[in-house]
Formats: structure tokens, C-alpha cells, sequence
């Protein structure tokens, strides 16, 4: 991945490896948004990055560009992954068509709030609350940062309740109360599958969820999520046998293997973005 960091800007040269627009918008974040320019930003715990497309490049903005260095992943090259992928000829054309997705490295902590709220929601909707939530977060220059556990830890049921959340409210009340007791830093150093055993013990956090905040939140790439999308894509795409979400997960899981999960972001951006 071809990239220069020049004083705060990040200037990305190979837009063949990264867009803005397909990566923020095929559902794995949701603290995003476009400013009166066009130009995109997007928040991760207390940091904030603008990204403005030129002529040769995107220049990512931040106060903090070695944390979105990161973020965007930006020291994998993509190109290798891709050609790897498209060694399978359905997938082949949804690859070229989302050529610019990158899976970001999300902050595990948040990831796991967000994707509770996110179950059975629109992209819509869940921005919204968890704007609401964040309006208790660190306080700064012109956003709110997310706010840790700590914070969440002290509100009341009444307070997730306000939210907007519905039914999701006693499950983020319930998960702030697990993760204060929880060292998600030494939880990285464990096995995907003993990540997975953890998450889905949290009242709220069922295969879907647990899976998204593998693969979004402590970068498990092999995770395939599976929601309502997917389903149609395997059924137009791959498969006119009647599958359970578990044997679907499985199956792209089996065929992509250590990369399934940025498969799974082809494939959920090709469908979603086609309707």
C-alpha cells in the first residue's frame, strides 16, 4: 500500500486500494458522515480523521495520524488479498466492484456497544443512538469522543432506556456492567474461539453480533458475519440450498478461508449497494 505521512496528513496514493465511500459505507462502522463539501469523516473512540480526495491521492486529516494509519490498515496490501479472492469467479466481479473497501481496525470496546445496538436495526437508526451515546463521551474540539465503560458503568437502566435503543437498552446496560470487569487487552491475546466464548456470555451478544466484533473489533479476519444481506447473497449468488445462518457462516468461512471476512464486505456492499 502505497502511502506518505507528511506532518498530520496522510496522503494515499493508490486509490485502486482504497476509497472512502465504499469502505465507511458497507456496514462496519457507523460513526461517519460527509461534511457540506462531500468530503468524508469518521470518528474511532476520541479521534477524528477528515478525508479529502485530490487529484493523485487521498489526504487523510488528523491530529492523530499514526492511530488512522492503523485504523485504515494501511501497511496491508490489499492487491495480494484481492487476487487471492477473486480465484473464485462469483465473488471475482463484486471484488472489482468494491475495489476500494478496506476492513478497518476498529476499537474492540466500541465495537462491542455498537454492534448490540446495531441487531435487527438500519444504518439509520443506529447512528442516531449511538450519537446520543456519545454525547456522554470525552469532550472534544467539536465532537464527542465514545464513552468508555467507566462512564456507561455509572448510569442507571433508566439512562439505556432514554437512548432510543428499544429493546436493546437492557443489553448495553448489562454489557457495560461485564466489560468493567473485563480486560479486553489481555481478551486479544486469546484465540478467536476463546474471544468468541467470551463475547457470547454477554447477555445481548448472540453469533451474528459476536462474529461482527471479531472481525471488526479485535480483526479476526477469518470471521464471517452473516445477516439478512448475506443470506441473499448466498441464495442468488452461490447456493439454492436451504441453509441455517450458522451452515451459511460456515460455508464462506470453508471457502475463503484466513480472508473471509473482507470477502464477506464484497459481498455485502455488492448486494446492498445494487438495491
Amino acid at each position: 500500500m502505497i502511502y506518505k505521512l507528511q506532518n498530520n496528513i496522510i496522503k494515499v496514493f493508490d486509490k485502486t486500494q482504497f476509497n472512502p465511500k465504499q469502505t465507511l459505507e458497507c456496514g462496519q462502522v457507523f460513526r461517519f458522515g460527509t461534511d457540506e463539501n462531500g468530503n468524508y469523516y469518521v470518528y474511532s473512540k476520541n479521534h477524528k480523521a477528515t478525508i479529502f480526495e485530490k487529484s493523485d491521492c487521498y489526504e487523510i486529516v488528523s491530529s492523530d495520524p499514526d492511530y488512522f494509519i492503523n485504523y485504515f490498515d494501511l501497511n496491508t496490501d490489499y492487491n495480494i488479498i484481492k487476487e487471492k479472492l477473486k480465484k473464485n469467479l462469483v465473488l471475482s466481479p463484486m471484488v472489482d466492484y468494491g475495489y476500494g473497501i478496506r476492513i478497518l481496525k476498529g476499537d474492540s470496546e466500541e465495537m462491542i456497544y455498537s454492534y448490540i445496538i446495531s441487531q435487527n436495526n438500519n444504518i439509520k437508526r443506529i447512528q442516531k443512538i449511538i450519537e446520543k451515546l456519545c454525547l456522554i463521551g470525552e469532550a472534544m474540539e467539536n465532537y464527542h469522543g465514545f464513552p468508555i465503560t467507566k462512564v456507561l458503568a455509572e448510569k442507571p437502566a433508566e439512562y439505556f432506556s432514554e437512548l432510543g435503543a428499544g429493546y436493546r437498552d437492557k443489553f448495553l446496560f448489562e454489557a457495560s456492567r461485564a466489560l468493567l470487569n473485563l480486560d479486553l487487552t489481555e481478551l486479544a491475546k486469546k484465540s478467536s474461539d476463546e474471544i468468541y466464548e467470551t463475547l457470547i456470555k454477554i447477555k445481548g451478544i448472540g453469533n451474528k453480533v459476536a462474529s461482527c466484533i471479531l472481525l471488526f473489533g479485535f480483526g479476526r479476519m477469518e470471521k464471517f458475519p452473516v445477516d439478512t444481506w448475506i443470506e441473499q447473497v448466498y441464495y442468488n449468488h452461490f447456493s439454492s440450498e436451504k441453509k441455517s445462518r450458522p451452515e451459511i457462516q460456515k460455508y464462506f468461512e470453508d471457502e475463503f478461508g484466513e480472508y473471509s471476512g473482507i470477502a464477506q464486505q464484497y459481498l455485502f456492499y455488492y448486494e446492498r449497494d445494487k438495491h
